[in-house]
């Protein structure tokens, strides 16, 4: 029993001595949340490399709530390649507080960058009334130059320098409430060689038409988040991701993702939609599906097993209206009429009102 006890004084004397050596500061590092990267799985096409982008964010800099370091921690947590932090030029609500030119976003931002291996584009946002609203130049050397009175002496600065200029939410209704225009300026522009591609998707809304304007003038179809709150606020990036760009480049690299933008090698995909080149999107979608032979057979029907290796379902129909999924990253069985010979991939879009046929033949 004094042995009992002695021990039992012993034990409270440790754990005394072991409470008493940290009650100036206890640490409880696992109640803060890590830094992880969400590899978002996409496959390459045959000759490129799919690179994940967002190429239109804002910080405090302009009328965003977020420091620019923030944008490349959110981009590189949530899978991304490459950004742009493209500040309002003419609209910067907290100047009074918020010192700096039209390039101190992209310094702050890019030694962060550099350490997380995300690709930032030096960027800016011209901010006008329509015509012609709102366009991104894109790979600047100085976005200063850009800070002009005149809306086309700004877009001439950018060409100047090399850049690629983007017509933002050509359909936003803060400055097309009727409809979604092309004006006699954006075709002025246009014949210029002043726009190089246009948003399809911004935000939280998309402009089917805009698919054709960009297949009928060959220019880049462009998805961006447009993001002025903290990411992970506004879009549910637990459960998806945000929208975003697929540059298909010859390499990971930023001169590499220019020279794929000005040869119109993108998609933009968001909300589970993929908007882009037929071309593209056929060797997206071949690229990413496997069709094989289940071993089962059906009176006048086949059984064909589909895997699926990309983060991005597909919602397929054929002739008979019958409609059905093959799941992101996940196998299914499907069993087809045996004079089915095509399907449409119904949220893979290649044109305002045509979405990606595929020949099973061909797979």
């Amino acid at each position: 029993m004094k042995k009992l006890i002695f021990l039992s004084a012993i034990i409270s004397l440790i754990a005394l001595q072991s409470w008493s050596q940290n009650v100036n500061n206890m640490q409880l590092s696992h109640m803060k949340k890590p830094s992880v990267r969400k590899e978002i799985q996409l496959p390459d096409i045959p000759g490129y490399k799919t690179l994940k982008c967002d190429f239109h964010m804002h910080t405090i800099f302009s009328d965003g709530i977020v420091w620019p370091a923030t944008r490349v921690r959110e981009a590189w947590e949530e899978g991304l390649d490459a950004i742009s932090i493209t500040d309002h030029i003419e609209h910067r609500p907290h100047r009074e507080y918020v010192k700096g030119n039209h390039n101190s976003p992209y310094e702050i931002a890019l030694p962060v960058a550099e350490q997380k291996d995300i690709i930032l584009i030096r960027g800016g946002e011209i901010t006008r009334d329509m015509p012609p609203g709102h366009l991104n130049g894109l790979f600047l050397e100085d976005v200063n130059a850009l800070d002009t009175p005149d809306p086309e002496d700004a877009v001439r600065a950018a060409i100047n320098q090399g850049g690629f200029v983007l017509w933002n939410h050509p359909g936003w209704k803060a400055q097309q409430p009727d409809t979604c225009v092309w004006m006699d300026m954006h075709q002025d522009w246009y014949e210029k060689g002043y726009i190089h591609g246009i948003e399809v998707f911004n935000e939280k809304e998309w402009y089917p038409i805009v698919i054709d304007w960009c297949l009928n003038k060959e220019l880049a179809m462009i998805g961006n988040s447009d993001i002025h709150d903290v990411n992970a606020h506004y879009y549910d990036v637990e459960n998806g991701h945000r929208p975003m760009t697929l540059v298909f480049a010859t390499e990971r690299t930023q001169q590499a993702i220019k020279e794929a933008m000005f040869d119109r090698r993108t998609i933009a995909w968001f909300d589970d939609k993929m908007a882009g080149p037929e071309k593209l999107l056929k060797a997206f979608f071949e690229a990413s599906v496997e069709f094989g032979n289940s071993g089962r057979e059906d009176k006048n029907q086949k059984v064909i097993r589909i895997k699926n290796v990309a983060d991005m379902p597909f919602y397929l129909s054929h002739e008979s209206g019958q409609q059905f999924t093959i799941p992101a990253l996940a196998e299914v069985y499907l069993t087809l009429p045996d004079d089915v010979k095509s399907v449409w991939v119904m949220n893979m879009f290649t044109g305002t009102n045509k979405t990606l046929s595929i020949n099973l033949s061909d797979l």
